[in-house]
């Protein structure tokens, strides 16, 4: 004898196959909807910070590069600065150092995004069903934890060299808050430049830039340390007014007008530089170019 097993028809045998259970229905969601642009924002964001705790690089600019800049600072100028002064140095380097490193990192950052273009990995995110903003707020989102983490390493370090908070933990946590909005607005701007020049160019004009910053501000030397005709320049260029708050936040010092002064210059590195962020992130996606 011979048994003739039959196939399950189209409709009422496929629950008996599954095990007598109905197939799931999966939910189709737009990927242009807040939610997936928020839920995709994340995992861009998760991906480049599992790529850069991978990466060397990176780790250096992180975590040595900042750790060792305060410590030169400190043990070369600390002592001068405080001498000429007549307040803390610790209090001027710290905040400094946290903007630079925000600086430093981002440059990383930027040629990370030159690799993925040039590899295609850009492209391919572009052809799927992904937010089509997902890629650059997860880059930026993923700068802002950097920057804490950092920012947090930075201040350990100092905190061991004598660096407190005077005015409480609140005061802490709203210092630490200004070299994310510091960093975000440089990482647009740093975005901008990274779709339009190529990676050795791109790291020469970043360097010029965190080299005028980093040596002209009001946290390397006091305002009243330069001529008079570039006093005016060094108190309002966006490091001067950050170090500024941070200082006043943590030591003594104005807090509201520098405070004010951060924030406009971010958002106004964010308005100047986002749109051709944006669109030079769009034809990297859509064209490798």
């Amino acid at each position: 004898m011979s048994s003739v097993v039959e196939a399950p028809s189209a409709e009422g045998d496929t629950a008996s196959w599954a095990g007598h259970q109905p197939l799931p229905r999966v939910e189709q969601r737009s990927e242009r909807t807040l939610s997936i642009w928020l839920e995709q924002s994340f995992i861009q964001c998760k991906r480049l910070l599992i790529g850069w705790a991978r990466d060397p690089a990176t780790t250096i600019q992180t975590i040595a590069y900042p750790a060792a800049t305060l410590l030169m600072f400190r043990v070369v100028l600390g002592d001068s600065i405080t001498s000429a002064t007549g307040a803390p140095s610790i209090y001027g380097t710290v905040p400094m150092v946290m903007l630079v490193a925000a600086m430093a990192g981002s440059v990383v950052s930027a040629l990370g995004f030159k690799v993925e273009k040039a590899t295609g990995l850009l492209g391919r995110f572009w052809t799927m069903p992904v937010h089509r903003a997902a890629g650059l707020t997860g880059r930026l989102l993923a700068e802002a934890i950097r920057v804490l983490l950092t920012s947090l390493i930075v201040l350990a370090v100092g905190v061991c060299l004598g660096f407190r908070f005077w005015y409480g933990a609140a005061a802490g946590i709203a210092m630490l808050g200004i070299p994310i909005i510091f960093g975000i607005g440089f990482a647009v701007l740093v975005t901008a430049l990274a779709t339009i020049t190529e990676g050795i160019l791109l790291v020469q004009v970043i360097g010029v830039i965190n080299s005028l910053l980093m040596f002209f501000n009001s946290g390397f030397v006091p305002v009243f340390a330069y001529p008079t005709w570039l006093q005016m320049t060094v108190q309002n260029q966006p490091m001067s007014t950050a170090i500024d708050a941070m200082r006043g936040l943590s030591f003594d010092g104005p807090i509201a007008v520098p405070l004010l002064k951060t924030v406009a210059w971010a958002v106004g590195m964010v308005v100047v530089f986002g749109y051709p962020a944006i669109r030079g992130y769009r034809k990297a996606a859509e064209t490798g170019a």
